[in-house]
């Protein structure tokens, strides 16, 4: 073997250790700046806007989304849930949500800017337990007149597929609809911005 085979070698060598420990040191470079691009846990917790995509969702499905430290539910109703909601009116406290616990664009029986699609902090109005998601119609434990929506266990209050609170329970308003957005492809919910912020 010559002095210019060994030094052919070592010089593919050195060039390859090179490249890997730059490339390490690219991908470690990159990681934090990648994460500094997502809201801080602080400004989570402040109420920086968060995404869900609801486009795998499927009817009568609930998925839970955290907004300032609450759950924020999003429900995505079937027709069945939809046309249920004006049969519960004379059960309910508030069945126009005169209370106000939803932003202004907020309006109706559905308590969501589009009908199929409701979204809401997952925080009973009595004491601040989580509500259970109950959307199957007339269980045994709850009765033959359920026609489904969120359950409060801690003291039994009762919330229809809208939120809005049953007369006569402990809770006394109905649950909070946060300020949200569509995105533009319909798929995406931001929780935490109103439409005009976008």
């Amino acid at each position: 073997m010559s002095n210019g085979d060994v030094n052919q070698s070592r010089r593919r060598f050195l060039v390859g250790a090179t490249s890997v420990v730059g490339g390490v040191g690219v991908i470690g470079a990159a990681v934090p700046f990648v994460a500094s691009w997502r809201p801080s846990a602080k400004a989570e917790a402040a109420g920086a806007p968060r995404s869900v995509n609801v486009s795998k969702l499927e009817k009568g499905q609930q998925v839970t989304v955290e907004w300032r430290g609450q759950p924020v539910w999003v429900v995505r109703r079937s027709e069945e849930m939809i046309a249920n909601l004006e049969e519960l009116r004379d059960r309910l406290a508030d069945p126009d949500s005169e209370e106000l616990q939803q932003p202004d664009y907020i309006e109706g029986p559905h308590r969501s800017i589009d009908p199929e699609f409701f979204v809401v902090v997952g925080i009973c109005t009595h004491l601040g337990c989580s509500p259970a998601f109950r959307p199957e119609v007339g269980p045994p434990d709850l009765g033959s007149d359920w026609l489904g929506g969120f359950f409060c266990a801690c003291h039994g209050s009762r919330f229809d597929l809208a939120g809005r609170v049953y007369r006569n329970v402990p809770a006394p308003t109905n649950l909070e609809v946060p300020p949200y957005r569509f995105a533009d492809d319909g798929d995406t919910i931001t929780v935490g911005e109103d439409p005009e912020d976008a």
